[in-house]
């Protein structure tokens, strides 16, 4: 058998051959049990170093889809009922949002898989360095890929990321279109989501006229979401008011989009402000939360959110796993009605 192998391609040829036995495998042409040409047959076929070909195999038999009989070769593992799929999952950091996904990721995945979970902090430095250790241990690799926007970082991360097979690789929460490729990616668009989600309360925003903003200037997408906010404004006549603390003269009739966690001090100084003034969320003032978890079912009698379906990202994300069927998915966004508004 002939893999597939481009000497001219910047992919290392022993990962080329890794992934080309890897989905010969897959696809049946090769079969459990089935012997593999010896590593001097194929490095004289590819016109490559026995020592490459050793590295591959090698990496083949520690993630066990091969397995090495003692002066007879080298053969498929067979497939036995535990065998596993190996998911690396690189989150940027682990919030309740993130622990929402995992949870839904490892429930849809079954027992059908392994699952090692590291946290990249947002650091680029911190990324390669578990690509470096991890990038041929794993059959698929689930990245959120959540960076600093300027373009030196942007660049950064399309380059490290780009080293992860397509086949294995899916983005969860952004998606990086710079990336070229058919691999999979669950996604948010700020800009478009808080647009739209906020249309779903649309009636009740016009009766105000105005929604005061509370807001971190820090935050990682805070820019695209004040796009967004901006659009909306524009296109329904709405007053916005930015703040970065809990303003002073909160008063009956105020919408509050606080999009800050909610479990941080914005929410929390924003329910004490409004009870000093004897004011009750979702009869004197509104209040809409950004990003939704299910503790918001009994935050302040029930904390209206906008957000994306945390949960469903993570079936989306197993499914593509399980199905080995890459896709690109807008993941839904919606306003989810409760008490507060």
């Amino acid at each position: 058998m002939k893999f597939h192998i481009d000497t001219t391609s910047k992919v290392p040829i022993y990962r080329q051959l890794t992934g080309s036995i890897e989905s010969a495998v897959k696809s049946g042409r090769l079969h459990p049990g089935e012997q593999l040409p010896s590593m001097n047959q194929i490095a004289d076929r590819h016109g490559i170093s026995r020592e490459t070909v050793k590295k591959a195999y090698t990496i083949l038999c520690r993630k066990g889809a091969l397995v090495s009989k003692q002066g007879k070769g080298f053969y498929v593992a067979e497939k036995s009922a535990d065998s596993m799929l190996q998911v690396l999952v690189l989150f940027d950091k682990f919030s309740v949002y993130k622990q929402v996904i995992f949870n839904s990721l490892a429930q849809a995945l079954g027992g059908r898989a392994d699952i090692t979970l590291h946290t990249h902090n947002q650091s680029i430095e911190l990324l390669e360095y578990y690509l470096d250790n991890n990038l041929d241990n794993f059959d698929y690799y689930v990245v959120t890929p959540h960076f600093p926007l300027d373009e030196a970082t942007l660049e950064k991360s399309v380059k490290l990321i780009s080293r992860i097979p397509n086949r294995k690789l899916i983005m969860l929460d952004r998606w990086i279109k710079e990336i070229p490729g058919n691999y999979g990616a669950v996604f948010q668009d700020f800009e478009n989501d808080i647009y739209e989600g906020l249309r779903e309360g649309l009636d009740k925003i016009l009766e105000s006229g105005r929604m005061r903003v509370i807001t971190l200037p820090e935050s990682l997408y805070g820019c695209c979401i004040h796009h967004g906010l901006e659009r909306f404004a524009a296109d329904y006549k709405i007053l916005l008011d930015y703040y970065t603390e809990v303003p002073e003269d909160i008063a009956r009739g105020d919408i509050f989009l606080v999009l800050n966690s909610q479990l941080d001090w914005g929410l929390a100084s924003l329910a004490r402000k409004a009870a000093e003034k004897k004011l009750v969320p979702g009869r004197d003032i509104s209040i809409i939360s950004y990003n939704d978890f299910e503790l918001n079912d009994v935050v302040l009698g029930g904390l209206t959110t906008v957000s994306t379906d945390f949960a469903r990202m993570g079936r989306l994300a197993a499914e593509m796993i399980l199905s080995g069927k890459p896709s690109k998915i807008h993941c839904p966004f919606r306003m989810n009605h409760r008490r507060t508004f």
